[in-house]
Parts: C-alpha cells; sequence; structure tokens
C-alpha cells in the first residue's frame, strides 16, 4: 500500500508540473503575474563580502540594493538588476580600458527584411553607446542588408552564410558561424562579443555593465519558476541532456571574451553534430546545448530578463526597466521551408 502512495504522489506532482507549465504558456497574462509573486532566492553573501567572479569594476556593485531579486550566483557572479550599478562609472572603467564590442546577429531568409533594420537601429541608440562597437551581420542574402547610418566608433559587417531548409537548422547552425568569424575577424578587432537574435528590439540601456568573460541571460520567462519546470533537454541519447542545473538561460543573448565565446560556440557545435550523428535533436536546440555548456562551465556574469523581456509575460514588480524586448513573432510567414 505504501508503495501505491508514492507512486500516486508522484504522479500528482509530475501532472500538476505539466498543468503549470500549459498554465504559463497558454493561459492569460493573470495567470503569469501569480507566478511572478514566487520568490526568487536571494544572494549568499553578507553585506561587504565580495563576488569571487566577475572584473575588478564589480567591486562596486550593490548586491544589497535589491532585496526582491537574486543579485548574486551561489558560484560568486554576479547578476545584474537595475539599481544595483553606477553606468557611467561602468563606461568611464571601459573606456579607460579600451574596451571594444563585437555584436553578432543572424538575418536569414525572411528575418532580415522582418527583423533586421529597426534591430540595428534601436541598437544604435541604447547598445554599448560609450564603447566602439562593430556589427557582424551574418546573412544569406548580403545586398539586401539595409544601410543604416552608424554613428562614430561603430562600423558594420556582413558575412554571408548558408540557407538552411529547416528553421532549427540555421538556428544551430549559427554556432559554427560564429566560431569562424572569430577565428577569421572579430579576435583582431575587439575584446567582447554579445550574440543575439535578430526578432528583438532594444529600448533601453544595454550597456557596458553586460559585459565580463562569460555571460549568460536569465530566460524571462522561467526566473520566477522552480528548477522542476526547466525544459531542459531530458533525453539521455541527447550530448545537451540535463538531469539538473543551476538557471534556465535563453540563448537569444550570450557573450563574453572572444575566447570564452569562442570556445562556447565551438563546443556547442560540437555536440550538436554528434546529436546529428546519433540522429538526436535537442529539445530546444542549440539553446538546449547552450544551457548544457553554462552549467559545466559557469558564467562569470548573468544579465536579468530585464536585458531581454517579453510584454506577453505583463507585469512584475522586479522589472524596474525593460532594456531589450521580443518583437512580436511571426512564425507562421517566416517559418515556412522553402
Amino acid at each position: 500500500m505504501r508503495v501505491l502512495y508514492k507512486a500516486k504522489r508522484v504522479l500528482t506532482c509530475a501532472g500538476c508540473a505539466s498543468v503549470l507549465l500549459f498554465i504559463a504558456y497558454f493561459t492569460p497574462t493573470s495567470i503569469r503575474y501569480l507566478e511572478g509573486l514566487i520568490p526568487m532566492n536571494r544572494c549568499h553573501l553578507a553585506p561587504g563580502e565580495k563576488l569571487k567572479l566577475g572584473n575588478s569594476i564589480d567591486t562596486s556593485l550593490d548586491l544589497w540594493s535589491r532585496g526582491d531579486v537574486q543579485t548574486c550566483t551561489d558560484w560568486g557572479a554576479p547578476v545584474i538588476w537595475d539599481g544595483m550599478f553606477d553606468p557611467d562609472h561602468y563606461d568611464q572603467e571601459h573606456r579607460r580600458n579600451h574596451s571594444s564590442v563585437s555584436l553578432t546577429v543572424f538575418a536569414v531568409g525572411r528575418y532580415l527584411d522582418a527583423y533586421l533594420e529597426a534591430f540595428l537601429l534601436s541598437a544604435e541608440r541604447h547598445f554599448m553607446v560609450a564603447l566602439p562597437v562593430t556589427y557582424y551581420v551574418f546573412t544569406d542574402v548580403p545586398e539586401r542588408v539595409p544601410n543604416i547610418q552608424l554613428g562614430p566608433g561603430r562600423s558594420l559587417k556582413v558575412v554571408k552564410v548558408q540557407r538552411h531548409s529547416r528553421w532549427q537548422d540555421i538556428s544551430m547552425m549559427r554556432m559554427r558561424a560564429i566560431a569562424d568569424a572569430i577565428e577569421s575577424q572579430i579576435r583582431r578587432y575587439s575584446r567582447y562579443i554579445f550574440c543575439f537574435d535578430v526578432d528583438q528590439v532594444f529600448v533601453g540601456r544595454f550597456g557596458s555593465e553586460a559585459l565580463g568573460d562569460s555571460v549568460a541571460l536569465l530566460h524571462a520567462y522561467y526566473y520566477h519558476r522552480p528548477q522542476s519546470l526547466y525544459t531542459y533537454d531530458r533525453n539521455p541519447r541527447s550530448r545537451a541532456y540535463m538531469e539538473t542545473g543551476d538557471f534556465y538561460y535563453h540563448a537569444a543573448v550570450f557573450g563574453g571574451s572572444w575566447q570564452n565565446v569562442k570556445n562556447m560556440t565551438e563546443t556547442c557545435y560540437q555536440t550538436i553534430m554528434e546529436d546529428k550523428e546519433n540522429q538526436v535533436e535537442a529539445l530546444w536546440h542549440d539553446e538546449s546545448h547552450l544551457n548544457k555548456y553554462l552549467w559545466l562551465h559557469k558564467p562569470s556574469r548573468v544579465l536579468s530578463p530585464e536585458y531581454c523581456w517579453s510584454s506577453d509575460i505583463g507585469y512584475r514588480g522586479d522589472m524596474h526597466v525593460t532594456r531589450l524586448l521580443w518583437a512580436k513573432k511571426k512564425y507562421d510567414t517566416l517559418r515556412i521551408t522553402e
């Protein structure tokens, strides 16, 4: 009887988890608001205690200014939220250190016409405006890249890539393309790299406070959820397989030093190709592989969902500012196989 009781409890918990996951994606904003009331963990450091990771500028971070959110990880990396940092201080220090940034973005097929111009124009207004920036636009149609007027110290390079018939393959193969571009070009010009999805728009400062050796982003839909609802790949046959993890990271934004991003993208590409050889595809494609990598190689900096937010989530009291916003998705027309 005791065995039957335990089995019933397990099945009940599994059923509840499925219901909660359904609610999070397919029910009104009011339900997502209630989900936002689930408290986050808190920074384990005592006031005055220093971070183990981060950079020298991070000694100025006020980890205790935000009592409503988690401001550091268990391994001593900062989680960056509004109110924790002085933007002018970060800009001054990075200018003094001659920091420079490359931004990579993929605009393949219909995605170029639908999103690229708005993405670049908004980046000119909000992305690392205090620092030299080089945009790398990866596309199969270089002649259609819009002619954007760039500010001083900012430039744009176009990299031609192969068009794949499946959007999943486009998403996964970007890892190889980024690694190749770092080796052939980026490492000569930029200390830091940020990699973005194109279907987003900058709406506020996305500045030098985001720079670090290895940078990951908390997924806006998951940062208040219990870990049991994280959608890691659960297939033991996949190299992306995870039983547990730290956070659920969003592949729409990741970055770091060129050395770390090169290792990150090369490793993800290798594990993706091993899966292909074994006729396996991870649940969330490159995002699943990225989550596995970041679990094994802890990021030195984690960005809050301010740095990539979805207005469909609705109001959250801990979201004081929005810096990057998901654009309206048009999957029904953009993901048609040609």
